[in-house]
């Protein structure tokens, strides 16, 4: 009715969401930045041959299996079903598959909100940049 100063409800209530800690996401050209970047690095690393062929095939091959996991999930949080756990996600994306999660977070807007779930990924994106970095600093001091 007009004039009611009533507001409507934005998604659902805080009992609805429970105990989940919801936040606004992190601004997409962030993800999609971040992405693009690791891709340029890691091409051209692969070009110059400072890392050998298998890496990008790793990051590649995981990509997938992230990308995957992340859109099962998806799916199935939309029909109630059975869910990916998260430790699965956050495994696949430690281990090297963080670009396929990335790019499927922003494509299914999946796992943006959940801060938890946010900083246990980025912490996980940090560790495996810093792992391939040390792995790219022992090569070139095995040379």
């Amino acid at each position: 009715m007009a004039g009611d100063s009533r507001t409507v409800p934005r998604g659902p209530s805080r009992a609805a969401q429970g105990d989940r800690d919801l936040s606004r996401p992190l601004p997409a050209t962030l993800s999609w930045g971040v992405l693009v970047g690791f891709a340029l690095v890691l091409l051209g690393a692969l070009v110059l041959a400072a890392v050998p062929w298998w890496v990008g095939a790793w990051y590649g091959g995981l990509s997938i299996v992230a990308f995957a996991a992340y859109g099962i999930d998806k799916a199935a949080a939309r029909r109630g079903a059975g869910r990916v756990p998260e430790r699965t996600l956050h495994l696949v994306d430690l281990v090297g598959g963080w670009p396929g999660a990335l790019a499927a977070q922003q494509l299914f807007r999946h796992k943006t909100r959940k801060r938890r779930f946010r900083r246990v990924f980025w912490a996980g994106v940090v560790g495996n940049l810093l792992a391939l970095a040390a792995f790219v600093v022992w090569l070139g001091a095995s040379r």
